[in-house]
């Protein structure tokens, strides 16, 4: 075997260990850990202190909350798909009631290998957010690992996008997982993956 051929086998095993290690350190990036731990205790703070915990007096007894660790390979771009003749939706709620939704368009993506599909909803009953986006999932995990009656994503609206971006290390427990004094909607049927979000808010009662 010759020099050059060694060489050359030499800077490919070199660029392969390079790309290895920049995907390994995409699903755990430090720096984007840090910010999404800091964010995870500010939040503890407000839980512990604020008069607007949803613990209210309990909040004496609140240590904090469980989460899975950060893992970027959960960060994911969607597709998204608008609906052309949108209907209203009825979501069941925890205390018995129902809240009405418009459909705004579907989210399409692949997770851990699947192919997945959720409808974003857009506010209707509530004066102080109508018009803003409201995301609301369940999965493998609900009721097991994380709250049973589904989790929540934080979206935004952005006119004329084909794209979002879906961060479900930043997915967080409706009011109602800590106290039944609040009231929280249902995902919809369609928003129940097979697939199991391991990221984001877990069970608080455990």
């Amino acid at each position: 075997m010759s020099g050059r051929t060694i060489f050359i086998g030499i800077i490919i095993l070199i660029i392969g260990v390079v790309i290895f290690y920049s995907f390994q350190q995409d699903s755990s990036n430090p720096e984007y850990a840090k910010k999404l731990n800091d964010e995870r205790e500010a939040k503890n703070d407000f839980m512990r202190s604020s008069d607007e915990s949803p613990f209210g007096e309990e909040r004496k007894n609140f240590t904090r909350l469980n989460y899975f660790p950060a893992d970027l390979n959960y960060r994911v771009s969607a597709r998204l798909v608008p609906i052309e003749n949108k209907k209203v939706i009825t979501l069941p709620t925890s205390d018995g009631l129902e809240k009405k939704y418009l459909e705004y368009a579907y989210a399409e993506f692949q997770l851990n290998k699947e192919d997945c599909k959720l409808l974003i909803l857009e506010i209707m009953d509530d004066a102080e957010y109508r018009g803003t986006l409201f995301l609301a999932f369940a999965d493998a995990t609900s009721a097991n690992e994380t709250y049973g009656a589904g989790r929540y994503l934080d979206v935004k609206k952005t006119p004329g996008a084909s794209s979002i971006t879906l961060d479900f290390n930043e997915a967080y427990n409706p009011y109602c997982a800590y106290s039944e004094k609040y009231t929280c909607p249902f995902p919809p049927r369609e928003n129940v993956l097979k697939t199991a979000v391991r990221a984001g808010e877990k069970k608080y009662h455990q």
